[in-house]
């Protein structure tokens, strides 16, 4: 083992060099630090107060305990040592094999992804299909309204029999002040109301669906009922013109229904020929 290291140039005893410490011997945790760094390591001696030369030799003597530590442990496990060297040179038909099977996973995700695809594209066109079912749904139930109600229209007009109306329940039911005013004349305000109502939420629906054939084909019904109703606003708007001043007030409920209709040239050229009679 080393001694302290004096640098001064006064010769001790040996005596009074044999009675100072000795420095520690290196701790061999001190290199299994996971960030071992030889120059810090080294740094880190500076206060040993041993010479470079016992370090350098306490560091050969510690170099080489270790290889023969190593020589030992290869020695030990020679064996496996070999085992090991005949299994790398095998490795290159495993790593084969390995690959082979990644290639079959690899097709087989393949196909179940495509598969995947194949199923949302099925559900996607039934969900479509369902859409439309209902949209198709929704129509028939609308048409089936727009019949019902032009029906009923047509009831109330009697356009099959000529115009002549007949008078239902409700119409009796439901008339209003305006009714009460009534004086010799044909139809009640009230009832016209009702009418022009029902054909405006008829032409609603039709508005609604869009381009059908039956609409096209219901044309000619519809045609038929707006040619009667006019003719009996046409009607009433002559007799409340021809009753003067107690018929003005029925006058513009008359022709707020024509407005009702889109038919205000309808309700001008009436007015236009009460003048010219």
């Amino acid at each position: 083992m080393s001694r302290f290291y004096f640098d001064s140039g006064d010769a001790s005893s040996d005596d009074d060099v044999d009675t100072l410490p000795y420095p520690a011997p290196l701790q061999r945790s001190d290199f299994l630090a996971p960030h071992f760094e030889p120059s810090e390591y080294l740094s880190s001696l500076r206060n040993r107060h041993q010479t470079l030369e016992d370090l350098r030799s306490e560091l050969r003597a510690r170099s080489q305990l270790l290889s023969k530590e190593l020589l030992d442990l290869v020695n030990a496990n020679y064996t496996d040592f070999l085992s090991l060297g005949q299994s790398l040179k095998s490795g290159d038909e495993r790593i084969e094999e390995v690959r082979v099977g990644l290639l079959g996973f690899r097709k087989e995700v393949e196909s179940l992804r495509a598969k995947v695809v194949e199923r949302e594209g099925e559900v996607a066109k039934c969900v479509d299909q369902r859409v439309e079912v209902r949209r198709k749904i929704a129509v028939g139930r609308a048409l089936v309204d727009y019949d019902e109600r032009l029906k009923l229209l047509e009831e109330r007009l009697m356009v099959a029999t000529g115009g002549k109306h007949a008078v239902d329940d409700s119409d009796e039911s439901e008339d209003d002040e305006d009714d009460e005013e009534e004086g010799g004349y044909s139809l009640g305000i009230a009832r016209l109301r009702k009418h022009v109502l029902q054909y405006r939420l008829i032409l609603q629906i039709e508005k609604e669906i869009g381009e059908h054939p039956f609409l096209a084909a219901q044309a000619p019904r519809i045609m038929k009922v707006r040619n009667t109703m006019l003719l009996d606003l046409s009607t009433e708007l002559q007799q409340a013109k021809a009753a003067g001043e107690p018929g003005k007030g029925r006058v513009v409920k008359i022709l707020g229904l024509y407005a009702d209709m889109d038919a205000n040239a309808e309700a001008v050229k009436v007015i236009k020929e009460m003048k010219k009679s």
